[in-house]
């Protein structure tokens, strides 16, 4: 038995014949003539050392090495045939797909949650991970095929990189409730001023999420008020909470931490506006499973602009 010199045309022929369970009905369903398909069979034969198929009253039937083989051929020849034409079909409730993204800390908080209470409740065999990627990192990373997604405040300009804008994004600081500004009314925003004589408290994450808030507060002339860099935004409601510092956090991470801390949330004056995406690479920008990902984290996060985010986390 020498695979390397076996016609794979045959394995139709057989795959046709179990369905069927006819020869002139297999010849006619792949546009062969009688006396092709009876050759085929006999070529079968004669490699496998089997019958593969007996004459019965019901038509012919397989033998049972042949029952063991067929499923399994028609299963490869279905999938060789959706590969080659691009008719992939993608199951969520069955897949048992691997998924790979790339998160911030920030982004495991406000998106994670959410994204994994859909996985199990649509697709309870799809795994999740989150990759640490650096921003610099992503478009290699995605090229490479090391993940599949990044989300961040990310701006990419590589080949081959594509993205969809998820929602708008500004930052705000949040203290404790007892917390006031040195001088000056304490409306709903600080003013420079005010700003200027607090103690404030930032992240400094290395993934998807870029070093914004300290070009922020550089711009603002207000880097000298850092009195403390935290590698995660995990611990900055605590220290919010608990001490006079002023931690400087995304909006809608603020909002989220509603349930769980009492904290004021205070506009910044002049606070620019980052664009939150959703990154893959054009490599799989076809893929079926891949479209049901991004449709399905487009429906949880995107938000239009000006409009509230969800609740989170």
């Amino acid at each position: 038995m020498n695979f390397r010199q076996f016609d794979l045309n045959l394995l139709r022929v057989l795959a046709a014949i179990h369905r069927t369970r006819s020869v002139t009905a297999a010849g006619k369903a792949l546009s062969l003539s009688q006396s092709a398909t009876s050759n085929a069979l006999a070529r079968l034969r004669d490699f496998f050392g089997d019958e593969l198929f007996v004459r019965a009253p019901g038509g012919l039937q397989p033998t049972r090495l042949c029952e063991r083989m067929a499923p399994a051929v028609l299963a490869q020849l279905r999938s060789l045939e959706e590969t080659v034409t691009g008719k992939e079909e993608f199951d969520p409730a069955t897949s048992a797909i691997h998924w790979k993204l790339s998160l911030s800390d920030l982004g495991e908080m406000l998106f994670l949650p959410q994204l994994a209470a859909a996985l199990r409740a649509g697709a309870p065999g799809a795994r999740l991970a989150n990759i640490s990627v650096a921003a610099a990192d992503v478009a290699s990373a995605l090229e490479m095929r090391e993940i599949d997604f990044a989300v961040g405040i990310l701006q990419p300009r590589h080949r081959g990189v594509h993205a969809e804008l998820l929602f708008r994004e500004q930052y705000v600081a949040i203290t404790s409730r007892q917390w006031r500004p040195a001088t000056g009314r304490a409306g709903r925003s600080l003013s420079p001023a005010q700003l200027a004589q607090a103690s404030l408290v930032v992240a400094s994450p290395t993934a998807t999420f870029h070093s914004s808030v300290e070009q922020m507060l550089a711009r603002m002339k207000l880097s000298d008020r850092i009195v403390l860099r935290a590698r995660h935004f995990g611990a900055l409601p605590e220290l919010a909470h608990t001490t006079d510092l002023l931690a400087i956090v995304p909006d809608a991470y603020a909002k989220s931490l509603g349930q769980r801390f009492d904290l004021k949330v205070w506009q910044l004056p002049g606070a620019p506006f980052y664009d939150v995406r959703l990154c893959w690479h054009a490599s799989a920008a076809r893929d079926p499973g891949h479209q049901w990902m991004r449709t399905l984290m487009h429906r949880l996060f995107a938000r239009p602009a000006d409009s509230p985010p969800r609740d989170a986390a």
